[in-house]
């Protein structure tokens, strides 16, 4: 059998419906963020990333560079191996107890990033407690859906961002039924936030154990970077918080957080903690200096929602339709594969401007967009050209200048 024509058909499917990926070679250069060194023959020798999901900047942070570097020389390049055998190191128990304290919860665990952890924690809840329930928005991440899968539990899936209807659904359940709750604090595509407290009380109302995804929120929300939960002063009525290293952090990994029980439990019954190696206790004290350095300094913050702010108006002076929303998250909307693709490889070319087209699966055929996250070190020339070429293209390529 010919494998290889099986592949190539769908991978011909994918390319006809405007929905191949083709990534750019991009390399960071150390201090000089958002600019990159781009390796496309088509594009110029430098350009600026406007997609990343380094919100703050902190990969780039002098002090948590050194403390990678040191954290090299001290321990060596790798973990060992998994947790379980040979890979749990000093570096990882710190880092614990900075998410920990992070949001006030007894305990945290690592993972190799916050897809295994979405992935690995809910398939565990759902498959260990006995006729388990797990209530899910309909717009969560697909790795809580692939753990929400793999627990083979009951699922119930509740309207966006809804809480009557995961009142309605939790209320047709048995009353003895644990359930589990999962939703989002920031949407990633659209960038809207959940209503939080509403949700935690209708859990609260029914008995359900509630499950927040954190990842778009923390470092750039609440007072120390907690998130919004802890914005909204409700991290601890939140049974587990779940977070990433890679995001805001500017590092990698994942993690959970909650009791020192619900802690434990996932480390001893969830495969994808067991069997897999442990991160670097290099990334992870890098890690633990970004963590450390937001509980302290707002200055990131308040930098970078002036220049989501400065984005947005420029946009809108200038008829370029996007996504309102209260985060720091901007969705320009084209609503068209190909065309997505074309905008994206015009302003790499012509403009110097990095974004990658956001297409199916990532988001509904006929919601394909443009996803720009300022950050602090997008200068406010940085925010014109981009205002300008994006107001050159609209009038080269005539596309609606409204969201339907």
């Amino acid at each position: 059998m010919d494998f290889d024509a099986l592949f190539n058909a769908q991978l011909q499917t994918l390319k006809d419906e405007g929905n191949y990926r083709i990534f750019a070679e991009l390399e960071r250069q150390r201090g000089q963020f958002p600019r990159a060194i781009s390796h496309d023959s088509a594009a110029p020798d430098e350009v600026t990333v406007w997609c990343s999901n380094d919100y703050l900047g902190m990969g780039q942070n002098p002090m948590v560079v050194e403390a990678m570097k040191s954290a090299i020389d001290n321990s060596g390049c790798g973990a060992g191996g998994t947790r379980n055998i040979s890979g749990t190191n000093h570096e990882h128990l710190l880092l614990e107890r900075e998410l920990a304290d992070l949001h006030g919860k007894e305990s945290a665990l690592l993972f190799t990033s916050g897809y295994v952890s979405n992935w690995a924690a809910l398939s565990t809840l759902g498959g260990r407690l006995p006729d388990a329930v797990i209530l899910s928005d309909e717009l969560n991440h697909a790795s809580m859906i692939e753990g929400i899968r793999h627990s083979r539990a009951k699922k119930m899936i509740w309207k966006h961002n809804d809480p009557r209807d995961l009142d309605r659904k939790l209320a047709s359940l048995p009353a003895n039924a644990p359930k589990i709750v999962a939703f989002e604090s920031v949407y990633s595509m659209d960038g809207d936030i959940c209503p939080m407290r509403e949700i935690v009380e209708v859990a609260e109302k029914h008995g359900a154990m509630t499950y927040l995804d954190e990842v778009h929120a923390v470092g750039l929300y609440g007072p120390r970077g907690g998130g919004v939960s802890e914005e909204e002063g409700l991290a601890d009525r939140i049974t587990l918080i779940e977070g990433t290293l890679g995001k805001a952090y500017g590092v990698m990994g994942g993690y959970v957080t909650g009791s020192s029980a619900l802690c434990d439990f996932i480390r001893s019954f969830a495969s994808g903690f067991i069997f897999t190696t442990a991160i670097p206790p290099a990334v992870a004290a890098a890690a633990r200096t970004s963590i450390a350095h937001l509980k302290r300094s707002q200055s990131e913050r308040d930098q970078q929602r002036h220049q989501v702010a400065k984005l947005r108006a420029g946009l809108d002076a200038a008829g370029i339709p996007h996504l309102e929303n209260p985060s720091h998250i901007i969705p320009v909307m084209i609503k068209d594969p190909v065309k997505c693709r074309q905008l994206a490889d015009i302003l790499m070319q012509d403009f110097g401007i990095y974004v990658q087209p956001i297409n199916y699966p990532t988001v509904p055929k006929g919601t394909e967009r443009l996803r720009f996250t300022p950050s602090p070190l997008h200068s406010d020339a940085d925010i014109e050209h981009l205002v300008h070429a994006l107001t050159v293209l609209w009038k080269r390529c005539a596309i609606s200048h409204a969201v339907a």
